[in-house]
């Protein structure tokens, strides 16, 4: 039974967005911030995560029943009823608004239920089955982290952590579309309109290509607008040299009308996760050493 409400809460994804909450407050601090601060930080951002990903698992119960990839959840396999899972999110969102406004401030609290409110209303409740832009503008939700974990230190914005939030989003369509390549049946059949759905391959290489290609040139922007040592400026050029082309190399082989298993979208995938999971580390390091 644990682990079905664990499981509602999607743990892989609040592990995505950690990795760019906390480096976003090694770069606000300049260095290490309070370990406790990190704690109640993490600790609330995970409860605000794990709040919006179980309200959209009830909303997207329907969905999750038709693919292949998610048919396994708690809804739809009926370990956790409706009523339940709905309790469950409700009580892991004020708990992160307590957590987050009495551990670190009031401000990075807002931010977190703002974050899930679009989530929840505006991705999951409007744009994901009506548009095939709905990862886009529905991505805006996942790039709020690096905004709370620098106001949790500073207390308020400035324009690093937008710098951080622009990459996210910018990062978010290559990786998803990437993934939509593997599961595009399954879209199709629950009548989800992801991008590889309603385009060609070639189309939607070439999307994640330019994408790709402006998170790396935002990425270096960064270095421009707060002050950093070499080690960040030298990992986003070449992470995301190596980002680019995987990029190049699926829209290369999308021209060559491959599909399918052969199209090797899920390495660019697998690679998306790994380059911002190092980008962001070069966020968190880079003051330790400047």
């Amino acid at each position: 039974m644990v682990k079905a409400y664990v499981a509602l809460t999607k743990p892989r994804i609040i592990e995505l967005l950690l990795v760019t909450t906390v480096p976003a407050m090694f770069l606000a601090a300049g260095g290490l911030p309070p370990w406790q601060l990190i704690a109640w930080t993490m600790l609330g951002g995970m409860f605000a995560a794990g709040s919006a990903n179980t309200f959209n698992c009830v909303l997207d119960a329907d969905i999750d029943e038709i693919m292949r990839r998610t048919r396994r959840r708690p809804v739809p396999r009926h370990q956790v009823s409706t009523r339940n899972a709905l309790a469950f999110g409700v009580v892991l969102g004020v708990l992160a608004t307590l957590v987050l406004g009495f551990g670190a401030n009031w401000l990075s609290a807002i931010l977190a239920l703002v974050a899930n409110a679009f989530y929840v209303f505006v991705y999951t409740m409007w744009l994901k089955r009506r548009t095939s832009q709905n990862i886009v503008w529905g991505g805006i939700a996942g790039c709020f982290p690096p905004l709370i974990g620098w106001t949790a230190v500073t207390g308020s914005i400035a324009w690093p952590p937008f710098i951080l939030f622009a990459v996210v989003f910018l990062w978010t369509p290559p990786h998803t579309w990437a993934l939509a390549f593997r599961y595009k049946e399954d879209y199709a059949a629950a009548d989800v309109p992801m991008l590889p759905v309603v385009r060609t391959a070639p189309q939607v290489a070439a999307q994640i290509f330019w994408y790709t290609l402006a998170t790396v040139v935002v990425s270096l922007l960064l270095w421009r607008v707060t002050p950093t040592g070499w080690l960040y400026p030298a990992v986003a050029a070449v992470s995301g040299a190596v980002f680019l082309w995987e990029a190049v190399q699926l829209w290369r082989r999308a021209n060559a009308g491959l599909d399918g298993a052969q199209l090797k979208a899920m390495k660019l995938f697998h690679y998306s996760n790994t380059y911002l999971a190092i980008l962001f580390l070069a966020v968190a390091i880079d003051p330790l050493i400047t």
